[in-house]
């Protein structure tokens, strides 16, 4: 081998060994802190070396050079030298900070005032039990998030999910479709089954599995569980009468519906008006996929350039609402193969963005087309807006939107000429923009936003449910300009 080739390979090995050395001091800054760290939105947690080290990489398509893991380390080593509470903590954008306004400080001085607005927010150190109503695609989800962001434990406890009996081997194959998913792939730990207690215990987590047909029928507090947010993710419900059936049972405190509510119900999108969500609010909704995909790109492009008016269609992979092979459905269309046919159907989420975004009530149309695909969709926003502008203008504040704002968990963006549906199974944010669809001709604007979804949208459910609690973790920095 050339010198050339041993140099480069010493260096990986050595990236390598620095990566293996941060692991354990990400698990513990939140095992015992509660902190979720990550790189310009790319979380550190549960990530293998290589994992590390790819999302250091990903620091080069914002500031055009790689984040050097040593400084990474300097800030978890101060880190936990320090006293404060849960937090989403972006390194890279604190590191970003700290050399434009660290003031002279140093790094433990810098960290300690960044991290002072942790330790205001109120905490609910005992953390707030939760009940999956259903486990379906959605629900199934929701247990793997809520699993693996189990924490120190102050956060939100996964105590029970509750279904109807579906046969003898019921609860082995409720615990085989967590433990084996053909979208998002196998379950990332341990599950175990003890079918006589009726329990599933995933990488810790005991989960009572309860059967029930009558959500008014169950008492929560003979399994331990008090005070409990039901979450409801059957569809079943949708209006306040339904969804009070929960609060009849012992132990239920709340009601989160996974699903856009009904009536007076408040949809709520995380990032948009979850701050309107109260104690007194014991029934919340988390709207749709597609709503929540769509309604902080709609708000960010309102505020910049104003929207007269617009059309949203969506390009949505199917569910499990349609027929695999043609049979009657209720539905108009959806009876139809949904594995071989694009299938046009009719999409409330166009109406629905004015429940979480009163500024654009009746100024948005919408339709749908389900398309064979099993997972991410796609939403194409034609807009007439206010003041004239170009793409490039367009595409460069987005981007910035997607790096800085405050809606910085709610829209990603991208530029690749090469990315497809499946490439964005398993993101976290909302809705991503693809840059390099834009249109823009004037005053009228196209822009694509991708969206997982499953996984996307119960990354939403998961954050309003962490609000109801009072667990949401502080974002930091709270500074949002680069």
């Amino acid at each position: 081998m050339t010198d050339d080739v041993l140099a480069q390979r010493d260096a990986w090995k050595a990236r390598e060994t620095l990566a293996e050395q941060l692991i354990p001091l990400i698990g513990r800054l939140y095992r015992e802190h509660g902190v979720i760290t990550s790189i310009h939105g790319r979380r550190l947690i549960n990530q293998s070396a290589i994992g590390v080290i790819k999302a250091h990489r990903y620091a080069h398509h914002v500031t055009g050079a790689a984040l050097p893991l040593e400084q990474t380390k300097r800030v978890l080593d101060a880190l936990l030298t320090l006293d404060h509470g849960p937090a989403s903590l972006d390194i890279a954008r604190l590191l970003l900070d700290y050399d434009e306004h660290g003031g002279g400080r140093s790094l433990v001085d810098y960290l300690r005032d960044a991290l002072a607005p942790t330790q205001r927010a109120p905490r609910n150190a005992g953390g707030t039990d939760v009940v999956l109503y259903g486990f379906g695609r959605i629900g199934r989800l929701l247990a793997r998030i809520l699993i693996a962001h189990a924490g120190n434990g102050a956060g939100l406890h996964l105590r029970a999910i509750v279904v109807r009996r579906g046969g003898e081997n019921d609860l082995v194959k409720r615990a085989s479709l967590l433990r084996r998913d053909s979208v998002h792939g196998p379950f990332d730990g341990s599950i175990s089954v003890d079918q006589e207690a009726g329990t599933i215990l995933a990488n810790g987590t005991l989960i009572q599995v309860i059967y029930a047909d009558d959500p008014a029928e169950i008492d929560y507090t003979a399994y331990g569980i008090h005070d409990a947010i039901v979450v409801d993710n059957t569809g079943r419900w949708r209006d306040e009468d339904g969804l009070s059936q929960h609060l009849r049972s012992t132990g239920v405190a709340r009601v989160l519906l996974t699903a856009p509510g009904k009536g007076a119900l408040p949809n709520v999108v995380h990032g948009i008006n979850h701050e309107s969500i109260g104690p007194e609010q014991r029934i919340v909704t988390a709207a749709s996929c597609t709503t929540n995909a769509i309604t902080p790109v709609l708000k960010v492009l309102d505020d910049e350039y104003g929207i007269v008016h617009g059309h949203v269609e969506t390009v949505h992979s199917f569910t499990n609402d349609q027929n695999l092979i043609d049979n009657f459905h209720k539905g108009d269309r959806r009876g139809r193969s949904a594995a071989l046919n694009m299938v046009i159907t009719e999409t409330g989420a166009a109406k629905a963005v004015a429940k979480a975004l009163p500024a654009l009530e009746g100024k948005l149309t919408g339709n749908a087309i389900r398309v064979p695909t099993p997972d991410v969709s796609m939403a194409i926003l034609n807009l007439r807006l206010e003041r004239p502008t170009t793409r490039d203008e367009v595409n460069h504040f987005l981007r910035e939107t997607s790096l800085h704002s405050s809606l910085r968990q709610q829209i990603d963006y991208i530029e690749s000429p090469e990315v497809v549906s499946t490439d964005f199974i398993g993101s976290h944010r909302a809705g991503i923009v693809d840059g390099l669809a834009t249109i823009c001709t004037g005053d009228n604007l196209i822009v694509y936003v991708w969206y997982d979804n499953e996984y996307g949208y119960s990354s939403q459910v998961v954050r309003v449910l962490e609000t109801m609690a009072g667990t949401h973790p502080t974002v930091v920095p709270e500074r949002v300009g680069a």
